[in-house]
């Protein structure tokens, strides 16, 4: 067993471990590390705590020291120089008229190095920027492409629900989505519905896929034939997912009426999709088919594009 303790650079940043030594450290601390880039800053993110030596990447690197009033007042004065280098780079990046979006800057903690984030639709030729922010800030520059996810979760911001993005607050890394999660939980398939600021598939749309996707399989299908308690017959007109509630058209007396049951209550052939190893047959790979274009009939073609290029872009 070794202990460690989980240290973050930036807000919304991966948190990575380090050997805490014999230093007293608490959620909240700051400390010195030492890292690839160089000497960091960082801050505390959890108490220290036993972990197994194979959960680990050795070699694990200790903590330098416990941040002193004086590194305090540099890293503040880092975040200062960093207002300052961004204005000066979007100035030259204007000046080279080059086809991209400066995301953030960032300073190591020794000054030795100076990193570029920023966002384009290609490759870049920044070779003279380089040149030119060089002979700027006589130091070394790194310019960094990223991601439209990863701009999101740098510059932070609030989500369709009115809390913080969960990327930038507490995300280390990004999780796979799909459509298919979306549809699961009968989520609106409006594509300005279910991507976030990114313009990508909202992450949230994850972490309840597992729970629905258990429910579903124990719940009849839209337009199935089921068998109510009182023997007759009925097609599945709607489900409440996690009541666990079924309504169903049932005729009677050259009259349709509406009954609700629960699905305990009723008698149909049960889901393959999940059982025998995941695998499923042909039925459930129909019903698949005919729920995928139920929820389509329902889209325009504009809609249908812009989900297909956003389940693209997420894979």
């Amino acid at each position: 067993m070794k202990k460690i303790v989980s240290v973050r650079f930036r807000s919304g940043g991966k948190p990575y471990y380090f050997d805490p030594l014999d230093f007293d450290l608490k959620r909240g601390s700051y400390v010195i590390v030492e890292t690839v880039r160089g000497i960091e800053y960082g801050t505390v993110v959890g108490d220290i705590r036993e972990v197994d030596d194979s959960k680990i990447q050795q070699p694990l690197k200790p903590i330098m020291r416990v941040a002193t009033p004086k590194d305090d007042e540099q890293d503040a004065q880092n975040r200062e120089k960093e207002k300052s280098a961004i204005s000066v780079a979007k100035e030259k990046i204007r000046k080279h008229e080059l086809d991209m979006k400066l995301i953030d800057v960032e300073y190591t903690f020794d000054r030795n190095k100076i990193v570029f984030y920023f966002t384009a639709d290609g490759r870049v030729d920044f070779r003279e920027l380089v040149k030119d922010l060089a002979g700027v800030f006589h130091t070394r520059i790194e310019l960094r492409q990223i991601g439209v996810r990863d701009a999101t979760k740098m510059l932070g911001g609030l989500g369709s629900c009115g809390r913080e993005l969960c990327c930038h607050a507490y995300m280390a890394d990004f999780v796979p989505v799909s459509i298919k999660m979306a549809k699961e939980q009968n989520l609106s398939l409006n594509p300005g519905k279910i991507s976030g600021m990114c313009g990508r598939l909202m992450c949230c749309l994850q972490y309840e896929s597992d729970t629905y996707s258990w429910l579903n399989r124990k719940l009849p299908r839209i337009n199935d034939e089921v068998i109510t308690p009182y023997g007759t017959t009925a097609k599945v007109q709607s489900v409440d997912v996690l009541r666990q509630r079924v309504r169903v058209i049932v005729d009677m007396n050259d009259e349709k009426e509406i009954e609700e049951y629960g699905v305990e209550e009723l008698k149909f052939t049960k889901r393959q999709g999940g059982g025998n190893g995941g695998k499923k047959d042909k039925n459930d790979r129909r019903n698949d088919r005919n729920d995928r274009n139920n929820h389509e009939e329902k889209l325009s073609k504009e809609e249908l594009r812009e989900l297909a290029e956003l389940e693209k872009k997420d894979n």
